[in-house]
């Protein structure tokens, strides 16, 4: 499964890297495959294993912040694997070249 997270705090202020960055070092170290994006992380795995991890980002960050924002989206499709590197691909052979990554 594909899911796409953004986690942070509404009561640090405009500045909020520093929590960015705590969700993202829990996130590097579940060995789960994950891509950085500019505004949300994009996290692939089991079931159970991105849920557990979303789980504890939330606990964590609620343990330094009276209100936190979750903002997650799930594409789950039986049998697929590689969705991060195969669904970018796909589009690209639809569209006849290579696009932009950023």
């Amino acid at each position: 499964m594909l899911a796409e997270i953004s986690i942070f705090p509404l009561d640090k202020g405009v500045s909020l890297s520093k929590y960015v960055a705590m969700a993202l070092d829990e996130i590097d170290r579940s060995g789960l495959a994950y891509r950085l994006g500019p505004m949300s992380t994009c996290i692939e795995g089991p079931l159970d294993k991105v849920y557990d991890l979303v789980k504890k980002i939330h606990k964590k960050m609620r343990r330094k912040s009276k209100r936190v924002t979750v903002y997650l989206r799930i594409d789950d499709k039986a049998g697929r694997k590689n969705a991060m590197k195969y669904k970018p691909a796909s589009v690209e052979k639809k569209v006849g070249r290579k696009l932009k990554k950023g």
